[in-house]
């Protein structure tokens, strides 16, 4: 996996954009992502990343028809692979030994994740003893960049009633993880659907003695497991 990444020489942007590909095609198994998708995920213009999707179909990582579905060739599949396994181990480092919290420690992944150093990440995967998933319940993928891709469903798609375990967050970003800490919410927590709403599908959750109400768009990022 490191020699494909080392024959290609690749600005942090193209790298970004490639990671971005890879968690929204592969891992959040999306039948079709455009340019503006895209786009709209990064938080750049439509045009930056019709230049840099160009880019990286000129580099052969990229496959892209016009205005059809945008996707990762073998390549830029194991590139991808490698700078997701390098940010989440950096955000596991983080999160364990550097006394970041979980809502602290992307930001700063983002920027270890372009570290080229295959033997510096081994051994730092080596000191943590392997570990398997990120602070946000991610999978961590390993150093011959074998992923797993576990079937997710969301808070959102349960009924009244039903029990849950949160497994993993689909929004890494400060706001988002800092409300899920400041409702009281973590990994593992047991949450109850106790009332879903009508009129905007806001949903009532109790967990760990408590009750609050959140938004469909809350819900929609809240990935769990049905007990």
């Amino acid at each position: 996996m490191t020699n494909k990444f080392y024959s290609y020489k690749l600005t942090k942007s193209e790298e970004d954009y490639l990671k971005a590909l890879f968690q929204l095609v592969v891992e959040n198994e999306k039948v079709k992502i455009g340019n503006n998708q895209l786009a709209e995920y990064l938080k750049v213009s439509p045009a930056s990343a019709n230049n840099m999707i160009k880019k990286l179909k000129n580099k052969k990582l990229v496959i892209s028809e016009k205005y059809g579905k945008l996707e990762l060739t073998q390549d830029g599949k194991e590139i991808a692979v490698w700078l997701v396994r390098k940010h989440r181990l950096w955000e596991t480092f983080l999160y364990k030994y550097m006394n970041f919290s979980w809502d602290e420690v992307h930001e700063v992944a983002e920027q270890l994740e372009h570290i080229k150093s295959a033997k510096l990440i081994d051994e730092l995967d080596r000191f943590m003893d392997y570990p398997r998933k990120d602070p946000h319940g991610d999978l961590i993928p390993n150093e011959k960049g074998d992923y797993e891709l576990v079937p997710k469903t969301t808070l959102s798609n349960l009924k009244t009633g039903q029990r849950c375990k949160l497994i993993a967050v689909n929004d890494s970003s400060v706001a988002f993880l800092k409300y899920v800490s400041e409702i009281g919410l973590a990994l593992s927590s047991e949450i109850v659907v106790e009332e879903i709403k009508e009129f905007d599908k806001s949903i009532r959750i109790a967990f760990s003695n408590k009750t609050e109400t959140v938004s469909k768009k809350f819900a929609d990022n809240i990935f769990i497991s049905v007990l």
